[in-house]
């Protein structure tokens, strides 16, 4: 096959069996755009051809061609299901491409899965294990991403599941509760073959709550939680003993004895949990012939879907990860007709257990019951019975956790039936029984740490709420700080930027704990290391934060050079705290508002300017950065006046902003342009988690966009809030929950379709904002100078640190969530202590007074 590229770039089909281009069947492309959880993804079967080049991989199909494999033969896909499979013709730059995975198809190790740095998954099926080698052959060296801790090769991405499992670290640092619950049973999904691209092996999580009739659900209470080290298809004795004696008493002379006749997770539970979303509810009506299924059997109370499980001997599913992050599969929006049940009632929003007041709230409390103490000691258990030792052979016997042989891998070699008939038999039966996923560990999963083996003293309150204030001479006001304070930092730092475009690097003191001071051992004349490590105690104030050495020494009267931000910003702009961005390294501080209309990269260590990145036609207002991790590349957004927002991506290794193709020598050049404003550009927040932008401008738009640059909804403010105001900050946390401020008073807090959860309006003017990075809590200061803390979902009230002299311009939390940096407008700093756990709804019970 040949494309139109270049003249001198030429496509390489993959060689299959015979030297035949291979014709791979395609899942996806699995778009995820997670939107409030709506998850925007289509899983099909299409046969299509895949050619690699040295630097794209291009994909071609025929819509009009388009076939779905369903019941073991090729039927005509409906157009009501295509619509949502947006790339049938399509390429891919080899830069884009985060992640490959091995992956199965029919239980063959003949798939595989590209993580793209779009939010985008797309799974290929071959033909054969060895056409899988060499298309990883012809792929980038990416392994399984950085995530997981393994390196970056092709060998990575051609390691089985069990491998990949053993030499990764995300096992430890689960243990550690350096990840939680929820994250890690994402990784054992992923690196076992769960994929969103096939509903045959979606991601399995547990049932966790046992309790859906209480009007108060407490979290501290065992007995509303499930026994995890028993599979749900036997908790109680009386169903353990049904399905022994259904092994027990089994013959058959070619089926070995089970005992579940269905399993826990198959496409027809998945698309019952989701049936009120698209695209699966079309993909639903697709399986049932263009009807939805009778209304007695869809997905439609909570309560009656956990009795089911524990009651009918064909009902063993367990959950999917939407129900701990998704409340829209709950609401009926799309006004879809479920029909009447035999009891009359009308099948609408699902019926939500009484202590949850709304989706938003049952999806809260569902996730904080994952990560509750009760369930962390024993997910372990549950972990060895999906993808553990208990999962199969005598173990799983013992477990009464054996299930129907054809959904277990190597259980049959399909390429060894010549009877098509039998052949396509068998794997609809796969398709329709479910597919268990791949057995990671034969010996026991360890568990998880307690809290207090880890931090003993954690519980212990602190003896002050303030540590300290730096006063700088200079008396501008404060207006940005990032707290740099990685402890694999070589030298962690506190960036405070003022409005006099003076900016410091402050040293962090990752050693600090509290106002205690040290004390050190007399050290012996002949100890020459002990009398060093003496004198560096007596020198060093037990302080946190001590101010940039370069302006310690320098003359108060004259402004360093070496720590000034150059021209003066256009005098139309007021300087705020996101005209500023920093990297997390502090190496680089990116800066807005010029008069020529561009934004600069300049370096910390001696002001130079680095980069000047022009892309706008009026002046820069604001900036944002996604968040990152250490070293890695991220996105840099910029508004301007001109009514855009431009995405930029960011190159870690060259400190640059990077070019179309990311390759060194290019000119900057972004990698969307955001439309949709009609006036100045005031905010902007990016989520490279979720792939979304975040931004508002000055007639009181606030618009999100995908990081593609596709313009999604328009979020409609509260009607106490005029059209006209101004938003001036826009936060988002890691549950898709988007927090604005409009008029620097009126707080709102939306889910990402747009639906308003809470609002308030504050007494005082709110300059600044900042989020705890799980997302459940939220530090404002403005005018009054006092910082408070509110939970998110709800907008509660729940602490107010000691008000300062001035009021707060800029606000901070340091990398581990123990300490707030506050800027003032007198020009100072001042550091507070913060223990958030206080107000964990698990161990706020705990701290002693």
């Amino acid at each position: 096959m040949r494309a139109k590229t270049s003249a001198n770039e030429e496509w390489r089909p993959v060689v299959g069996p015979a030297g035949r281009p291979t014709a791979p069947y395609v899942g996806g492309p699995g778009r995820r755009h997670r939107l409030g959880g709506i998850d925007r993804r289509y899983i099909a079967l299409m046969p299509l051809i895949i050619a690699c080049h040295r630097r794209r991989i291009a994909l071609c199909g025929d819509r009009s061609l388009g076939t779905a494999r369903v019941g073991g033969k090729s039927q005509r896909t409906l157009n009501g299901v295509l619509r949502y499979c947006e790339n049938l013709h399509t390429r891919w730059h080899f830069n884009e491409i985060r992640a490959i995975f091995l992956r199965r198809y029919l239980l063959q190790n003949t798939a595989l899965e590209l993580f793209l740095a779009s939010r985008t998954a797309i799974m290929f099926a071959f033909p054969d294990h060895a056409t899988v080698k060499k298309v990883v052959q012809h792929l980038p060296r990416v392994g399984v991403g950085v995530k997981y801790g393994l390196p970056q090769s092709r060998k990575t991405s051609l390691m089985s599941p069990r491998q990949l499992f053993k030499h990764s670290d995300m096992p430890q640092k689960w243990q550690r509760r350096e990840i939680s619950n929820f994250d890690y049973l994402m990784f054992l999904n992923t690196v076992a073959g769960r994929t969103y691209n096939d509903l045959n092996q979606y991601p399995v999580f547990p049932w966790i709550i046992a309790n859906y009739e209480s009007d108060v659900l407490d979290l501290n209470v065992a007995s509303n939680f499930r026994d995890l080290s028993k599979p749900i298809g036997a908790l109680t004795a009386s169903r353990r003993k049904y399905f022994e004696d259904r092994y027990a008493n089994w013959e058959h002379d070619s089926i070995p004895p089970f005992h579940f006749g269905t399993h826990y997770s198959t496409s027809a539970f998945t698309l019952n949990w989701l049936i009120r979303t698209e695209p699966f509810s079309t993909m639903f009506l697709h399986l049932q012939s263009g009807k939805f299924d009778q209304a007695d059997r869809t997905f439609h109370n909570i309560a009656e879907t956990w009795a089911g499980c524990q009651r009918d001997s064909h009902d063993v599913k367990e959950l999917i990860p939407e129900l701990f992050f998704m409340p829209e599969m709950f609401r009926n929006s799309n006004g879809f007709r479920f029909g009447k049940r035999d009891d009359g009632a009308i099948v609408d929003d699902v019926q939500l257990p009484p202590w949850a007041k709304s989706p938003e709230h049952f999806v809260v409390l569902h996730r904080q019951a994952l990560e509750s103490d009760l369930v962390s000691c024993q997910l372990n258990q549950w972990i060895d019975l999906i993808f553990g030792y208990k999962q199969r052979g005598p173990e799983a016997v013992r477990a009464t956790n054996v299930f129907y042989y054809l959904t277990y891998e190597g259980a049959l070699d399909l390429n060894s039936i010549e009877d098509v008939a039998i052949r396509k038999g068998l794997e609809q039966q796969m398709k329709s029984f479910g597919q268990t996923p791949v057995q990671l560990m034969t010996e026991p999963h360890p568990p998880r740490q307690s809290v207090m083996t880890i931090s003993p003293m954690m519980f212990q309150p602190m003896a002050d709420d303030l540590c300290m204030v730096m006063k700088f001479i200079s008396n501008s006001p404060i207006v940005h700080l990032s707290a740099n304070t990685f402890q694999q930092l070589t030298q962690p730092t506190v960036v405070s930027i003022a409005q006099n475009l003076g900016f410091a690097l402050n040293r962090w003191n990752s050693q600090y704990s509290g106002p205690q001071t040290s004390t050190a051992l007399p050290a012996t004349p002949t100890d020459k290391n002990a009398q060093q490590t003496v004198e560096q105690n007596i020198s060093l104030p037990n302080l946190p934060l001590t101010v940039d050495p370069l302006l310690a020494a320098g003359n108060p009267a004259q402004p360093l050079v070496k720590r000034h931000l150059g021209d003066p910003f256009d005098q139309r702009l007021i300087v705020r705290g996101n005209n500023f961005v920093t990297t997390v390294d502090s190496r680089c501080i990116m800066a807005c508002g010029y008069p020529d209309y561009s934004f600069r990269v300049i370096e910390t260590e001696n002001a130079k300017v680095r980069q000047v990145v022009y892309g706008h036609g009026n002046v820069v207002t604001c900036m944002a950065r996604s968040e990152c991790n250490l070293f890695a590349d991220c996105y840099i957004a910029s508004g301007s006046a001109d009514c855009t927002v431009l995405l930029w991506h960011w190159n870690a290794h060259s400190q640059m902003i990077a070019g179309e193709y990311n390759m060194p020598g290019e000119s900057p050049a972004p990698r969307a342009i955001l439309t949709g404003h009609d006036a100045e550009i005031t905010v902007i927040c990016i989520s490279a988690e979720h792939g979304l932008i975040v931004s508002g401008s000055k007639d009181g738009a606030v618009l999100i966009h995908t990081t593609q640059g596709d313009l999604l909804r328009r979020l409609a403010p509260p009607s106490h809030v005029t059209a006209e105001s101004t938003p001036r900050i826009a936060l988002m946390s890691r549950e898709c929950y988007i927090l604005v401020v409009y008029n620097k008073c009126d707080i709102v807090v939306y889910t990402a379709s747009g639906r308003v959860l809470n609002q308030m309006q504050s007494n005082t003017d709110i300059e600044c904002a900042c989020m705890t990075r799980d997302g459940e809590y939220v530090l404002m200061a403005g005018d009054s100078g006092v910082v408070h803390v509110y939970r998110v979902f709800g907008l509660e009230k729940l602490y107010s640190l000691p008000a300062c002299d001035s009021p707060v311009k800029s606000l901070t939390l340091s990398t581990n969530h123990r300490f707030v940096l506050v800027g003032l407008q007198s020009g100072a700093i001042v550091v507070f202590n913060i223990d958030f756990n206080k107000w964990h709804y698990e161990y706020k019970q705990r701290y002693t007074h």
